[in-house]
């Protein structure tokens, strides 16, 4: 009877995570790199900086109604304008307009639009809540600001903000190939549109009959309910303030002690393995709905004892 009320649960738990995250929509903000060296000419034809702009164009030409993208310059035209496009809904024939002006020329000030990138998605998160919120790095070489890049990176990831890198042509991996979600590296105009699209326009991997087995039920079964209650808790509270480019998190007026590691000059965390390149939302909702549905059946279990000993 538990079993078949677990798997049950575990099936309306996966069409309600669907919704909301299909209600939620996406929202991407994507870092376009129009540094100097964009100028540079790509195998298949054009400059890298035109394939940067076909393929985004394109991919947004195709974009949901109810995502929210934002694209930001690392050199912007003038200061003080470095979104090319706000995050919000997509307007193809603006975003079209927008993007046909871009110019390459200039550094590659990667850190500092990591941090307005961000602080504008967890904007938008703390607005809508569910979703699934993306940073996307299109550029073709190193930060000019690598400090900063060190700096910001650790509160990007502690905030639940997942992190895609492209590489344009670039001869290696970026430095944050193996700490980003996902990283791929575009050696054409062909594959950049493809790598763009993957990140933009990519579905939610997995089916919900593929999350369900026997035996996560079984692992996840003798969670204590304090355990369960505090894990709770941390997913409803993800920390939504802008980044302070400090190593803490901060939580309301509280603040969070700098792990370790952060709190060394120009840290270097050990390399991670990629992550799934998409759910980042629906995992959380999914990891919510199933520990309040333990900490419910464990209290109406002790119920059930205490009746049965009256």
């Amino acid at each position: 009877m538990h079993r078949w009320l677990a798997v049950s649960f575990a099936i309306l738990t996966a069409a309600l995570a669907s919704a909301a995250i299909a209600d939620a929509g996406l929202h991407v903000v994507v870092i376009l790199d129009n540094s100097g060296s964009m100028a540079e000419r790509m195998p298949g034809g054009g400059t890298r900086m035109d394939a940067a702009k076909r393929s985004l164009q394109t991919v947004l030409d195709r974009a949901p109604a109810d995502a929210e993208v934002g694209v930001l310059l690392l050199n912007p035209p003038r200061v003080g304008q470095d979104w090319l496009l706000e995050l919000g809904p997509v307007d193809p024939a603006a975003t079209r307009q927008a993007i046909e002006r871009v110019m390459a020329g200039g550094p590659t000030p990667l850190g500092g639009a990591m941090k307005t990138a961000t602080d504008a998605l967890l904007a938008a998160r703390e607005a809508n809540r569910y979703g699934d919120y993306k940073l996307l790095v299109v550029s073709d070489g190193e930060a000019t600001d690598g400090n900063l890049v060190q700096r910001y990176l650790p509160e990007v990831q502690a905030r639940g903000v997942l992190v895609d890198v492209i590489g344009v042509s670039m001869a290696q991996q970026h430095s944050l190939a193996t700490r980003a979600n996902t990283y791929r590296n575009a050696t054409d105009p062909a594959s950049l549109e493809q790598a763009i699209s993957a990140v933009v326009l990519g579905e939610t991997s997995g089916r919900a009959q593929d999350l369900f087995q026997e035996s996560d039920f079984e692992v996840l079964a003798p969670m204590p309910a304090e355990i369960a209650a505090a894990s709770l808790t941390a997913l409803a509270t993800q920390p939504n303030t802008p980044l302070n480019g400090t190593g803490v998190v901060a939580r309301g007026d509280a603040a969070k002690p700098p792990a370790p590691w952060q709190a060394a000059p120009n840290p270097q965390p050990a390399p991670q393995p990629n992550a799934p390149e998409n759910g980042g939302g629906f995992s959380r909702l999914f990891i919510f709905l199933v520990i309040a549905f333990f900490i419910v059946t464990r209290l109406l279990s002790a119920k059930k004892k205490s009746n049965r000993y009256r």
